[in-house]
């Protein structure tokens, strides 16, 4: 017998206290899902900073994994007396085979085609390309994989304007991705920085894995200077803030691209950067694109 897949609905107050009831009833996991998922009364729970969203979704399904001789019955019947639920809620259970976890997350992620000489490989696949440039990259807890459209248009926007020497800034680097493609790509000095210590450290490991020499670092210690080329590739939301700070790092005659604005809000955008340098819109995908200029 395989590990059982439980599930359940019930609503959003009782959705979280059923989780840590099941966790410490002997659950090896339990998340929450929304029960209208993929329906018209889907609840989006994700914006951006700023924006406000009610925790949870009204009809909330509860997944938990037990292990394949755990008494389910019994198991959820401690778990909704230990929050003072009347009622058992109703559950299916779903077996689940003995697989190799690690083998099948590698298998979720193929390495990705950017452009003709471009390639993004994560470490577990040989490159389809051993000519191209190579950014050996894995899926990890900084943004920034590759697979995003705002990681694409930047990543193409660098291919375009990257000459030998030049130096590059990633402002809000995440995994490093842009500024270890423009170090793969000929840039000189090279530097990131990020309000996230994690993703700080991780730009870092990515930067070795690829055989390249970058500066990276957190708010607590903030990269100083002006940059022939400044890529900020966050939202609409910090970018407005930050505009000042970002465009302090731009040299004279130096280049700007912002992405991880949706196309509705790049006028906006381009309206708060006008004082500083002009924008434009650079190149698009989905609904997202990038703006680029120069700063006088």
């Amino acid at each position: 017998m395989g590990w059982q897949n439980v599930s359940f609905l019930t609503d959003v107050s009782h959705a979280e206290p059923l989780c840590d009831a099941l966790l410490d009833a002997g659950a090896l996991s339990a998340s929450i899902e929304d029960a209208d998922a993929g329906t018209p009364d889907e609840q989006p729970q994700f914006g951006e900073p700023g924006s406000v969203n009610s925790p949870g979704w009204r009809h909330s399904r509860v997944v938990a994994l037990v292990e394949p001789d755990a008494d389910v019955a019994l198991l959820l019947a401690n778990a909704s007396a230990a929050i003072g639920l009347a009622e058992v809620p109703i559950f299916s259970i779903e077996e689940l085979a003995e697989q190799n976890w690690v083998e099948l997350t590698q298998s979720q992620f193929d390495p990705i085609r950017v452009s003709e000489r471009l390639w993004i490989v994560p470490s577990w696949h040989e490159s389809p390309d051993p000519a191209a440039v190579n950014l050996i990259l894995d899926p990890g807890m900084a943004f920034g994989t590759g697979s995003h459209p705002t990681t694409r248009l930047c990543l193409e926007w660098l291919e375009r304007n990257v000459t030998a020497g030049c130096t590059m800034l990633d402002y809000g680097c995440g995994s490093g991705i842009l500024a270890i493609a423009a170090a793969r790509l000929g840039a000189g000095r090279v530097a990131g920085v990020d309000i996230d210590a994690q993703a700080v450290e991780a730009a870092r490991a990515n930067a070795e894995r690829n055989g390249v020499t970058a500066l990276f670092a957190d708010s607590a210690q903030p990269v100083a200077g002006e940059y022939d080329l400044v890529v900020a590739n966050i939202l609409s939301n910090p970018l407005r803030v930050l505009a000042p700070a970002i465009c302090a790092h731009v040299r004279p005659g130096g280049r700007l691209a912002l992405s991880g604005i949706l196309r509705e809000q790049a006028e906006e955008i381009i309206g708060i950067y006008a004082q500083w340098l002009p924008l434009q819109v650079a190149d698009g995908r989905e609904d997202w694109v990038c703006l680029s200029g120069y700063k006088p």
